[in-house]
């Protein structure tokens, strides 16, 4: 059970969520001292504002709560910070979107990245359990964004391909599910030649390699899910300037996106096959490293003129969204922090969806809304592929235009995964430039709750 949420405690003092038009309503029920002593505060249940009661021996009585008005999935987590340590309860209890909602947003706001901190973190208060929460489902986000977010969280020096690696044998035993690593040369004996190109620089150190983990009934409708994971990124030759390396460790977060995902559609137990692919490299710098305008081979057999070593992520990309392809999923969603053009476009909070399919997409951005979890289509605009056009291969993995640079990077994936299939792409930030309630600043799960419950009803659970 997660630390911060508890069962039932007599001690626990009540939590009392009011929205500006209940205050006045609420008040006129309270004995005389507890009208005087929020209306002495000043206490108007703006949202996010707290107001601690006395109780009648001294201690707190109660903890009254302003909610915003826009139904935000955040608004509990602004509490853990702002109330003493302890127990607390809502009153009354809330039905279960809410429940579901608050214990998840309480749970979130406790999180913190300790693992370099000599002393321990502070001593969150504790909630207990809502009665109509949605337990499971509260559990499988935590875990999984607590995956995800550790996952980024972590020094690249502490997270190559080889800990990445761990990382997934680790969820698939949890799991039971089977997981193979395809390592350095190794690529280049079964077909990977471009995930092999990006990764060798690095090779003498930290070999580049394939992780394809796979799970679930193998007679079910298949999902597949790939994820970037270059664990760091120089830029390789077209170095990158120092402000845009500084943040490199999270160019994994389309891996550790998947793997949170896979996670909570394991623990949901829903009734798919599933196959993760994570092509995990660094792109380094050495005499061995790939060099601009070097043509490289690829699984699906296109030839790729490389027309910047920094955009990598797509070269790896392309070689596992063959392989995925190949065997026509049901339902094939990628998910890499691959173009500043995508953040220019729509800034940190907003993940780019680009989906080709119409009802797949329309699925995506409804249960975005529904999750508090939105994302915001970008389209596939097919006349821009020819800015990929290249004079001495299939076609180039960069643009020598300024312009569509996220457009461009997802048609470049799209040649990879070709017709017929439905496939989304997530160009995603994985990253909190600034601490907010429950969304500390560094490594953030983004998109997890939407794409998890797209896959809750396309492919439910069996029932006993």
């Amino acid at each position: 059970m997660p630390e911060h949420l508890i069962e039932a405690d007599a001690q626990a003092v009540e939590l009392v969520p009011l929205a500006k038009a209940d205050l006045t309503g609420w008040l006129a029920a309270q004995p005389e001292a507890v009208r005087g002593w929020v209306q002495s505060v000043g206490f108007a249940a703006e949202a996010g504002a707290v107001c601690l009661v006395p109780g009648a021996d001294g201690r707190l009585g109660a903890a009254l709560f302003g909610l915003a008005e826009d139904d935000d999935p955040w608004s509990f987590a602004a509490l853990p910070a702002k109330l003493p340590p302890g127990a607390y309860r809502i009153t009354p209890e809330p039905e279960v979107r809410p429940a579901t909602r608050a214990a998840l947003a309480w749970l979130l706001a406790t999180y913190s990245y300790d693992r370099y901190k000599s002393r321990p973190g502070r001593d969150w208060p504790r909630l207990v359990w809502p009665a109509f929460a949605d337990r499971a489902q509260v559990e499988r986000c935590h875990d999984a964004t607590v995956l995800t977010r550790d996952l980024i969280n972590t020094p690249a020096a502490d997270l190559g391909p080889a800990e990445l690696a761990a990382a997934a044998e680790q969820l698939a035993a949890r799991f039971g599910a089977t997981c193979r690593v395809i390592v350095g040369d190794g690529l280049l004996v079964e077909n990977y030649p471009a995930i092999h190109a990006v990764g060798r620089a690095a090779a003498s150190h930290r070999r580049p390699r394939l992780i394809d983990l796979v799970w679930g009934d193998v007679a079910a409708p298949k999902l597949t899910l790939v994820g970037k994971g270059v664990c760091f990124d120089s830029g390789g030759l077209d170095l990158k300037p120092s402000s845009g390396m500084k943040l490199m460790k999270k160019d994994m977060g389309g891996a550790a996106h998947v793997l949170g995902l896979a996670a909570m559609i394991m623990a949901a137990g829903l009734g798919l096959r599933l196959r993760v692919l994570i092509p995990a490299v660094e792109n380094a710098v050495s005499g061995d490293a790939m060099r601009p305008l070097d043509v490289l081979a690829t699984r699906k057999g296109l030839t790729v003129e490389v027309g910047n070593t920094d955009a990598e992520g797509r070269l790896i990309l392309c070689d596992a969204l063959a392989e995925a392809a190949a065997e026509k999923p049901d339902l094939l969603i990628d998910i890499a922090t691959l173009t500043g053009a995508a953040r220019t476009a729509l800034g940190p909070d907003l993940p780019a969806l680009f989906c080709g399919d119409e009802g797949l997409a329309a699925d995506i951005l409804r249960e975005g809304e529904a999750e508090g979890d939105p994302l915001w289509r970008l389209p596939l605009h097919k006349p821009y592929r020819r800015m990929l056009d290249s004079k001495v291969a299939d076609l180039a993995n960069v643009s020598d235009s300024p312009h569509a640079g996220a457009i461009t990077a997802a048609l470049f994936l799209q040649e990879f995964v070709g017709d017929g299939i439905a496939w989304a792409h997530l160009d995603v930030m994985a990253w909190n430039g600034a601490p907010r309630p429950g969304r500390p600043e560094g490594g953030e799960a983004m998109a997890l709750r939407a794409l998890f419950a797209v896959a809750a009803k396309r492919f439910p659970a069996k029932t006993a």
